[in-house]
């Protein structure tokens, strides 16, 4: 009996105990939220650690998270320019997290396996230093912060910037896919140069956050897409009002002013409104005063409907006009013609471009792991460009001035859908989204002028109608240290050129017994895999296809022939920190065109000429250093090698 008595007080207390051991070790899912101390926005790709586990997961565009864990076990919470908080996890409750702004210290940047905006071999931790530290003097500036990419202006500075990127002139946007706030930046058919990237409108202050890729490995982005894409984002709320002047050389002045429409004291209700607006005045830096002028208006306006949905106005316009000096034939100044490079010869060069844009976004949270998003956008755009590079080459008595003129209505949808479920030791995440695009350019035209513009005949002229209809499904799995992301993208475009040049033109025969419309639908697969060694060492391999669209009325002067030219890429590449405040990222990268896009340069080659097979090949390194507190390093070596694949050896130079 008295052995009995022990025994059973044995399992009286032992029974407790066994209750207590799996509360102890009893994973739990968290939930959180990391916001802005500050403004009280969303942090996406903020870093929580589980510092008992060292697991580690990454915040979504809405700031949120989850992480299986213990739930006393401490977080913590930090990303690049804020200062890192340290907590305890409770359970069930979600957590909000604000994190203040802080220095930017590459010690607190962990690389990780994120299923986040950009997923494989991610560059938003490159692009977030970046735009920290490097100063922005202009919107063109800002692609200056993509690694390997270089503009050059010509022709004064309210043209698009030319484009050079892994071994492409991309003339001002064939091969990169430039967008702002959801809204295309490239026009499509345009009377300068397909994919032509206006970024005018675009007010630097006003950017918050950017991110880019290269290559064609992305199911988000489609046409133009085949160099790589650059995606800026703009401020929802403003941290504080702020006006800025500035002056300089050249009779060079500027006026920057940004104002917060609602109290602070609404953000914490997620609601925000602001207006910026720009002024701009440069003579340039030639003996002909360039006189460009330009002014920017942009509003944003969130506010939440309910406790699911959130919904945001945009609103800018633009206009610009300028005079340009031009090309200079080198004899001009060799032979006394003109005093030095900084002269011109036919002063009525220049232009003017307006552009309008408005955006209507509704995010919806269906529940905690479905989101859905809608978005509306309209655009206008006016275009006219006076050039003249060979003066009276092809018409010795007229001269040979050109202009180059379209009127542009833009309008679009995007749609996006994305499911997260989460397993005992992995994450799986599915996207659909689904878009249309319709340009309508009437009229769009090349024209032999005179004395500024004065029109003498017609070399082409015309209505052009486009539209992309696309639509894409893309998986995601994460487990351990792996992850994967399997896309399909498909798009269909649609041409209609209806010709209106005079017979006379010769133009006008090459559209004779054509068809006015084409179309094609092209699929795009991409298949990315990333191992994560640890938070030092990542690497990455990315494969996909893509392509870059031609011109309407070489379409349809083609009768649809290699409407939608095929790309096709690899990337294999590492994330490395070998030191706490050194962050590299190399890859080695192939690409093949099945056709390459020429430019012409003078009025008598005016045309996209479409050219043969292509491919090209390189090395990208990016290194960034933190030396100090206050002093960084940054290092850019991109290497290209562009071939022509239908030429023998030493003629495959690509032109241009």
């Amino acid at each position: 009996m008295k052995r009995m008595r022990v025994k059973a007080r044995i399992l009286l207390i032992s029974l407790p105990l066994l209750g207590l051991i799996p509360s102890v070790n009893a994973q739990t899912l968290v939930r959180g939220r990391v916001l802005d101390k500050d403004t009280h926005e969303p942090l996406e790709l903020a870093v929580v650690t589980d510092l008992h586990t060292g697991k580690k997961t990454i915040t979504d565009d809405d700031g949120d998270f989850t992480l299986k864990m213990a739930a006393p076990d401490p977080l913590s919470v930090s990303m690049v320019g804020h200062t890192t908080e340290t907590l305890t996890a409770p359970s069930g409750t979600p957590l909000i997290i604000f994190l203040p702004r802080g220095i930017l210290d590459l010690k607190e940047v962990t690389i990780t396996n994120s299923t986040a905006a950009g997923g494989v071999g991610s560059f938003h931790t490159l692009s977030n230093i970046d735009l920290n530290l490097r100063p922005v003097r202009s919107a063109q500036y800002l692609l200056r912060l993509v690694p390997g990419l270089f503009i050059a202006q010509h022709q004064g500075g309210g043209k698009a910037e030319q484009i050079f990127l892994r071994g492409f002139d991309a003339d001002h946007g064939t091969d990169v896919n430039i967008s702002v706030d959801g809204i295309p930046v490239n026009m499509v058919s345009q009377a300068h140069g397909q994919g032509y990237a206006d970024m005018h409108f675009l007010i630097p202050e006003t950017i918050a956050a950017y991110d880019f890729g290269k290559g064609v490995y992305y199911a988000g982005r489609g046409d133009l897409c085949t160099a790589g894409y650059v995606a800026y984002h703009t401020l929802n709320t403003l941290p504080h009002d702020m006006i800025k002047l500035e002056a300089g050389e050249q009779n060079t002045a500027r006026i920057v002013c940004l104002v917060n429409l609602v109290p602070a004291t609404a953000r914490p209700k997620g609601q925000s409104a602001y207006i910026a607006a720009e002024g701009l005045y440069s003579d340039g830096p030639f003996d002909m005063p360039e006189h460009f002028n330009r002014g920017n208006l942009f509003g944003k306006y969130i506010i939440p409907l309910g406790e699911a949905n959130r919904l945001t106005l945009i609103g800018s316009t633009m206009s610009s006009k300028w005079r340009a000096s031009g090309e200079l034939p080198d004899r001009a100044v060799a032979e006394g013609y003109i005093k030095d490079r900084f002269g011109a010869i036919d002063s009525a060069q220049g232009g003017n471009t307006t552009r309008t844009n408005a955006a209507v976004k509704l995010e919806t949270r269906l529940n905690d792991r479905l989101t859905l998003g809608n978005q509306a956008w309209y655009s206008h755009y006016f275009f006219n460009l006076i050039s003249n590079f060979t003066f009276y080459y092809f018409y010795p008595a007229a001269g040979d001035e050109f202009r180059q003129h379209e009127h542009r209505d833009m309008y679009g949808y995007n749609g996006t859908l994305t499911h997260k479920a989460f397993f005992d030791n992995a994450t799986l995440i599915s996207a659909a989204g689904w878009g249309l695009r319709y340009d309508n350019i009437a009229p769009s035209f090349l024209a032999h002028t005179a004395d500024g513009g004065t029109i003498l005949n017609y070399i082409q002229l015309g209505t052009i109608r486009e539209t992309n209809l696309n639509g894409y499904i893309s998986e995601t799995f994460r487990s351990g240290h792996w992850l994967l992301n399997a896309a399909l993208r498909a798009d269909y475009l649609h041409f209609y050129y209806d010709n209106q040049a005079p017979a006379k033109d010769t133009s006008a025969a090459i559209y004779n017994g054509r068809s006015p419309r084409a179309f094609k639908t092209i699929l795009l697969p991409k298949l990315n895999i990333q191992y994560t060694f640890n938070g030092r060492t990542q690497v990455y391999l990315k494969t996909g296809k893509g392509f870059h669209s031609n011109d309407a009325r070489i379409v349809i002067a083609n009768e649809g022939y290699q409407i939608l030219p095929a790309a096709y890429g690899a990337d294999l590449g590492i994330h490395w920190k070998p030191a706490p405040r050194l962050l590299i990222n190399a890859a080695a990268w192939y690409l093949y065109l099945r056709q390459e896009f020429t430019y012409g340069a003078d009025l008598g080659d005016q045309a996209v000429s479409p050219g043969g097979r292509t491919k090209r090949e390189g090395i990208d390194v990016s290194a960034r250093y933190q030396l100090n507190s206050w002093l960084y390093a940054n290092l850019n070596v991109n290497l290209a090698r562009p071939r022509e694949l239908d030429q023998p050896k030493g003629d495959d130079y690509l032109p241009l």
